[in-house]
């Protein structure tokens, strides 16, 4: 029992820092799930796999109508003193993702962006036939949401933008790519980062946590790159405006928006797997 006490008292501390991260302190009390089957033929005949899309659908949907909802109020107010401003604006995407991954991470893992999707996929943090589903399930769901917002004020909802996402002027295209790129790779590290099961094996506040420092990260990137791309990095959110807005200067820059992400996301994968965790490493030491 004291050893018990102990253990809990040293807490994330358990492990000294003359440990070297991410190699010897990982074979102490955890070892790492099997990599997800490409393909999975089984997960078509489960109803947890249907449920989990429905999830990531309705997730992105509630996503996209409340924050295109802020951007149009930022967007039509006369007087921008008067409005939530940038600032507003970032938390309603940051603190949508929080609510909506606290409430749907049991269900699907709580994606609810393509980018996200696709780094786990990269990981081998899930099958194939997942992965494509949620994609597509995430960009119904930001349609659906961004339709409804335009459904009550189309008027407005076209003058204002639409929340489209769109190069700003005065900045290049390879301005808003790296600016896609970098969001992204935070976001998406942010995510392997607050979700390592090795972590949670050994902190048990990890789990229950995650979505704070997720929903934060995409606050703060809003307020870095809403001035340069009105911030994606998330290819459904864009996908979703751009539809429902349909002008041409929204498809203009469009590629940006899921070149970046996806480039963002395929390097915090790589650089968690292989610097942070050592999976590479770990299985030769064995």
């Amino acid at each position: 029992m004291e050893g018990k006490e102990e253990d809990v008292r040293l807490g994330a501390n358990k492990f000294p820092e003359r440990q070297p991260l991410g190699t010897s302190a990982q074979s102490k009390d955890y070892m790492d799930p099997p990599p997800a089957p490409l393909f999975e033929a089984g997960e078509l005949r489960s109803w947890s796999f249907w449920r989990a899309g429905i999830a990531e659908f309705m997730a992105t949907f509630l996503f996209l109508y409340i924050t295109v909802l802020t951007v149009m109020g930022y967007a039509r107010a006369p007087n921008k003193c008067a409005t939530v401003g940038i600032q507003g604006i970032a938390w309603a995407f940051g603190g949508m993702i929080f609510a909506l991954v606290y409430c749907t991470a049991g269900i699907s893992g709580g994606h609810i962006n393509p980018a996200v999707t696709f780094g786990l996929l990269l990981a081998r943090k899930l099958s194939l036939t997942r992965a494509i589903f949620y994609m597509i399930m995430q960009c119904l769901g930001a349609i659906c949401g961004a339709g409804v917002v335009k459904g009550f004020q189309k008027t407005p909802y076209q003058v204002a933008g639409g929340g489209a996402n769109v190069v700003a002027h005065g900045y290049t295209k390879g301005d808003g790519l790296g600016a896609e790129i970098v969001g992204t790779f935070v976001l998406v590290y942010t995510v392997f980062s607050a979700t390592d099961a090795k972590r949670s094996a050994r902190d048990s506040h990890v789990p229950i946590l995650a979505p704070l420092p997720i929903g934060f990260a995409v606050f703060l990137v809003h307020l870095a790159t809403i001035p340069i791309t009105g911030t994606g990095i998330n290819p459904a959110r864009s996908l979703g405006a751009a539809i429902i807005f349909n002008r041409a200067h929204a498809w203009h820059d469009h590629w940006i928006f899921w070149v970046g992400p996806f480039i963002g996301a395929a390097l915090a994968a790589l650089y968690h797997q292989i610097v942070i965790r050592a999976m590479p490493f770990s299985k030769s030491r064995a």
